[in-house]
């Protein structure tokens, strides 16, 4: 009998990888020995299910090599600790920083997966005693077992929140010190940093406010807002590529516009070789 095996992926990814990094990347791979630009994100970065990512769509328009270091559910674990993402930042001409949630990140509460930062691993002893009900044991994501602490009350919550909190903005402090040159933040959510975080999007930076966002921008050339509209947000699975089984997938996922209008924004601040324009903070929102 012949067996058939079920393909991964409607669309070839064409993975790569760069340096020592155990993590794959969407491709093709990107040539390092010249002007570049790179974009250290997570899954919006990535681009799942869309045939032209922004990463690309951005190289077509500024004319130059845009390196695609986004990673599926990535947080600022990996970013920081992954050998060889900061180390290509390194030689960029400008590099964008996606702005992640601060929920899937190791801190004094819970760590995470080293590469998976979405899966939760283990809670402190800290966190233990703040909940003493809770079995930890039956959580695998950071998602679930920050639904499941909400539930419980906000009293025993706040300290856990605002360590979230605190730790993000040291972990980005730490990440933007290592990258030399000018760094672009990116904010691509369905909300303005103002208004509060939906735990039920897994695609929101969790956590992350305005605030937070304004301690970290003064050691970068600005911040690009791109909050989805309307129409970014009724795409559905429109101009979406996936099998059958990842349909719900890639309803969750940004559709090709969205990708567009974050391309286009980015482009009007990082501009062509020698042309690139300080976003002196201002921010773009569509």
């Amino acid at each position: 009998m012949t067996r058939f095996e079920q393909p991964q992926s409607a669309l070839n990814y064409d993975l790569c990888r760069y340096g020592a990094s155990r993590v794959m990347f969407r491709g093709p791979k990107r040539p390092l020995d010249g002007g570049y630009v790179a974009v250290i994100g997570g899954s919006q970065a990535y681009g799942k299910f869309v045939e032209v990512p922004f990463v690309d769509a951005l190289e077509a328009q500024i004319g130059e090599p845009v390196v695609n270091l986004g990673v599926m559910q990535a947080g600022l674990t990996l970013i920081a600790d992954d050998p060889d993402i900061l180390p290509v930042a390194k030689n960029a001409r400008m590099t964008v920083l996606q702005v992640l949630g601060a929920q899937n990140m190791s801190n004094r509460f819970y760590s995470v997966h080293p590469r998976r930062n979405d899966r939760f691993v283990s809670a402190s002893p800290s966190l233990q005693r703040a909940f003493p009900t809770i079995d930890f044991t039956e959580f695998h994501f950071t998602g679930h077992l920050l639904t499941a602490l909400t539930a419980s009350g906000e009293s025993a919550l706040a300290p856990v929140v605002s360590e979230l909190k605190t730790a993000w903005v040291s972990r980005m402090e730490m990440v933007l010190r290592a990258i030399p040159g000018e760094t672009v933040l990116l904010w691509m959510a369905d909300r303005r940093p103002e208004e509060p975080s939906n735990l039920e999007d897994p695609l929101d930076p969790h956590y992350v406010d305005r605030d937070m966002l304004e301690k970290v921008s003064q050691q970068t050339a600005g911040i690009v807002e791109v909050v989805a509209g309307d129409i970014a947000r009724s795409e559905g699975v429109q101009g979406k590529v996936f099998l059958d089984h990842e349909r719900q997938a890639a309803e969750a996922m940004p559709g090709p516009l969205y990708h567009s209008q974050v391309a286009t924004a980015l482009a009007g601040v990082i501009g062509r070789p020698g042309t690139t324009k300080r976003a002196d903070n201002r921010r773009r929102a569509s």
